[in-house]
């Protein structure tokens, strides 16, 4: 899994909160209440955790 390490726009560290927010998310959570509880706050944070995709595991079944 390749989790940005840091929001493009402002820079913090997002990735610490990541396996946090995935975990919660399988429970069924709301994603806004989730993020709020992390402590999230800034758009542009919250947009780097929502819209990851995580296809190393696709791209994994490819050999050279």
């Amino acid at each position: 899994m390749i989790v940005p390490v840091r929001c493009f726009t402002c820079g913090k560290p997002v990735a610490e909160y990541y396996e946090k927010f995935m975990n919660e998310i399988k429970t069924n959570k709301n994603a806004k209440k989730v993020l709020d509880d992390l402590g999230i706050k800034r758009y542009c944070c919250r947009r780097m955790l929502l819209s990851h995709v995580d296809l190393v595991d696709d791209i994994m079944k490819y050999k050279r």
